[in-house]
């Protein structure tokens, strides 16, 4: 019944507002004051997408994400049985019903609300998303934007955490992104967006200034530094694995403590280096810092050095740092071993652990 659940889900975001009002109106008429009738449309896409199925794990661990924080925030665990019906009997009023899609949405809508428990158990108090405009979009390079967003409300996060984002243009499907930056006094946030699934093509061709989005809380993912440590830090970027990495260098630069800092970035070659300004400049303010391009593709390989990013850095790794890698799943997987192998204790080593689910 999956491909059933699939196709009477779409059928009802066919109807997105009637819907939420649907819902909202069972729910404020069996629980009243518990969820806000702003917050019911943004709610209800996320549950009914994680009871129809369909995400990957780093999708479903998104949503789990952003609906344990509304359950905990809106008092919603001891009303369960109510949300499930209410999101049966919505789905019931606007996609084609049966007596068999009846009972698969009961079992879809219980199963949904057993992870959210399990999910609001783990997370912490706070909200579970803060809406977000689009300020800034550019395309440095192809298959590659760069948006700037200004969330209505400051959001609290750390650098190397990431966040679950989402678009109108894609209801309930929350996707994971690092900001690259440090926390900005205007509040304002960076993605890096490569286009490889429905929600980041979105981001980079349909997406415009002005466009609103919504961030989830953040997450640890292991690339957090240690406050305590004062170790100097090698780092190796792949792709728009730099996005955290440049982060954690604009969080040193706040707070240098005179520890060195030497990031590698790998591309296939020079033109592919996509955020070469930003690592220009910040290079030019901070003697501490050396911003090495890796580029793998190109035989000339200037004004960088060639090889892959891990390689490169390889090269330049002292014993006493610190050593952080990032970036395409191929290249995270095989660099522990690698690391370990080059004398790398595993204790200096930060990869990303996933996220978080």
């Amino acid at each position: 019944m999956t491909a059933a659940l699939a196709a009477s889900w779409s059928a009802t975001l066919r109807y997105a507002r009637a819907a939420a009002d649907h819902f909202w109106c069972t729910v404020e008429d069996r629980c009243p004051g518990t969820l806000p009738e702003r917050e019911a449309a943004v709610f209800l896409a996320a549950l009914g997408r994680l009871a129809a199925g369909g995400d990957d794990p780093a999708g479903r661990a998104a949503l789990l994400a952003v609906l344990g924080r509304a359950y905990r925030r809106y008092r919603l665990l001891p009303h369960q049985l109510t949300i499930e019906a209410a999101l049966t009997a919505t789905v019931a009023r606007h996609a084609p019903w049966t007596p068999e899609l009846a009972a698969a949405w009961a079992r879809a809508a219980r199963r949904a609300s057993a992870a959210v428990t399990g999910s609001a158990a783990r997370v912490d108090d706070g909200p579970a998303w803060w809406p977000a405009q689009v300020v800034g979009h550019d395309r440095p390079a192809d298959g590659i934007a760069i948006l700037t967003v200004r969330p209505w409300r400051r959001l609290p996060f750390r650098p190397g955490q990431a966040v679950p984002v989402c678009t109108e243009r894609w209801p309930g499907r929350w996707r994971w992104y690092s900001p690259a930056n440090a926390p900005r006094p205007d509040g304002t946030l960076e993605f890096h967006v490569r286009a490889v699934a429905a929600v980041s093509r979105a981001l980079l061709h349909a997406v415009r200034p002005g466009d609103r989005l919504w961030l989830g809380p953040p997450h640890d993912t292991g690339l957090e530094l240690d406050p305590a440590s004062r170790a100097d830090l090698l780092l190796a970027a792949g792709g728009t694995g730099l996005a955290p990495l440049r982060a954690l260098v604009e969080q040193v630069a706040a707070a240098p403590a005179g520890r060195l800092l030497t990031l590698v970035v790998g591309a296939r070659t020079f033109a592919d280096l996509y955020d070469s300004i930003s690592l220009d400049k910040l290079q030019c303010a901070h003697d501490w810092l050396t911003v090495v391009p890796a580029l793998s593709h190109d035989p000339l390989a200037e004004p960088g050095e060639r090889g892959d990013a891990l390689t490169v850095a390889l090269d330049h790794h002292r014993p006493d740092q610190e050593v952080y890698v990032c970036g395409p799943p191929l290249m995270v997987a095989g660099s522990r071993l690698r690391l370990l192998a080059a004398g790398v204790p595993a204790e200096r080593t930060h990869l990303p652990d996933g996220f978080p689910g």
